[in-house]
Formats: C-alpha cells, structure tokens, sequence
C-alpha cells in the first residue's frame, strides 16, 4: 500500500515546487546577512515573514500544527524546532534554521546550520561533514533506489566520525502537504524501504550529533535537544526523483554567497 499513498508530481507541479523552494534559500540568505551577535532570533524570524509574504507565498511553518512562527531556529544542542523569541545570538554559536513556504499550493522545506563567531573546530567539522551527508544522501536519490539507499549513505558517512544520527525525526516526501510519504530515514539497510521513483519529491535532512543520537524534548512541545548537551546540525534540501541523477529543487547558493561576503 505504500506506493498508494505517495502523491506522484506532473512536471508542472515540480516546476512550482521548485519555485517554492528556491524561495526558502533566498529567505534563508536574508537572514544569514543579519545573522550575527546581539541579534534576536525572534528579530531574525521577523524578517523572514516578511520577505516570504513579499514575494507572494505564506510562512509554510507558521500555524503548522499550531508552531507559532516562520523560522524553526534550533541553538548548539537544540536538534530542530526551536521557537524564536527574546534569545540573542552568541559569538560561537551554531544556528541551525529551518524554513518552510507555501506558494502555488506547494510547499518548500529547507534548512542551514549556520557557525557564528569563534565555532570550535571539531563543531565547524560536525557541520561541514553534516553537509557532506546530505550530498552523499541525495546522490542515492534516484529512480530503482530505495529508501534505505539514502539513509545508509548519512549514517555510514556520520558515524565513521563517531556522530549520532537522530533517529526519532526523519525527512519525508513535500508536495502540497508539507508532509508526505515515505519517511526518508537518515540511518537504514541498502535496499531496503520505498522504491524511489520518478515523480516523487522527498525532503532529505540529516539531524547529526556530535555525541549521543538520543533527544529530548523541552517543556514548550516543540523544542528538541540532545539528551547530552551536545551540539547538532542539520541541513535539508527539497529533492525530485529522475533516473540516473537527483534533481535538487533547493539551493544553499544563495546563502553562501552571503557568508563568502562576511
């Protein structure tokens, strides 16, 4: 049955979502140009709103199973979900944040886990090799695949580094819900779970530790943590199924022409 329940994407629809996730990255680069000390992370989800409403969509998180705002935004051992609120950014923070829009009926989903200030060498290597597994992710993301296929390359990667692997959250398909089937676990066998296939768009995000993969969660039912204080990262990309080659409906392009700047 679980080929029934993924919702298969036309052409035209791969085009609108790629529209809508394009438009994730660029709100994610607005905000990387004021992400800096001082700054609030309630100031930074502001802007977001903003620029997302000005170019025509809605906030895709916003009101999402009552999450109160636009930006995830999840600090050092926050995994994901992070409310933003009065908290300032601090000099050698990692800020991982998450963005959603709607446009067209369609939604984008993406996240960058950003390194403020004096980051700790074995945490800039968390993240950058965080980054690297989702890239190893997505070149198994291809039509014959399997779910499994993706999940292995995350976790075989990650854990030859000694990292956990987040294994309560998972990635998932994107279309007109912001969450479909299959999950895309980040750990898993070769061979194993969905068939991938053409027409199908999946959400691939590793969530990495630098220790233990166990999570909490806070007292205000969204925040996630790590069970060990630990920092985590987290980077996701929109992709489309296609034989032979992933196609990425996302980019962290414009993200990082801003941070090549600072």
């Amino acid at each position: 049955m679980e080929r029934d329940s993924i919702q298969y994407k036309t052409e035209e629809e791969i085009e609108l979502l790629r529209e809508s996730s394009l438009l994730v990255g660029k709100t994610l680069a607005e905000v990387a140009k004021i992400l800096k000390p001082g700054v609030s992370t309630k100031t930074l989800d502001e802007l977001a709103e903003t620029f997302i409403r000005d170019n025509g969509a809605v906030p895709g998180f916003k009101g999402y199973g009552g999450f109160p705002a636009t930006l995830c935004i999840s600090i050092n051992d926050e995994v994901v979900h992070g409310i933003p609120g009065d908290r300032l950014i601090q000099d050698g923070d990692v800020v991982s944040i998450d963005c959603g829009t709607l446009k067209n009926g369609f939604y984008g989903d993406s996240a960058y886990t950003f390194a403020v200030g004096n980051v700790r060498e074995e945490v800039r290597l968390l993240l950058q090799r965080t980054k690297d597994s989702l890239y190893l992710g997505i070149e198994q993301a291809v039509a014959g695949k399997r779910v499994g296929d993706i999940g292995y390359a995350v976790q075989s990667y990650c854990e030859k580094f000694g990292y956990g692997i987040v294994r309560d959250l998972v990635g998932h398909g994107v279309g007109k819900n912001l969450h479909e089937k299959p999950e895309v676990p980040n750990f898993g066998r070769r061979g194993t779970g969905a068939k991938l296939r053409e027409g199908m768009v999946i959400a691939i995000e590793p969530m990495v530790t630098l220790g233990d993969y166990n999570i909490k969660q806070d007292a205000d039912g969204w925040t996630i943590r790590t069970i060990d204080g630990l920092p985590a990262a987290h980077f996701e990309h929109d992709i489309a199924i296609r034989h032979g080659k992933a196609e990425v409906l996302s980019t962290f392009s414009y993200i990082e022409e801003v941070l090549k700047k600072q």
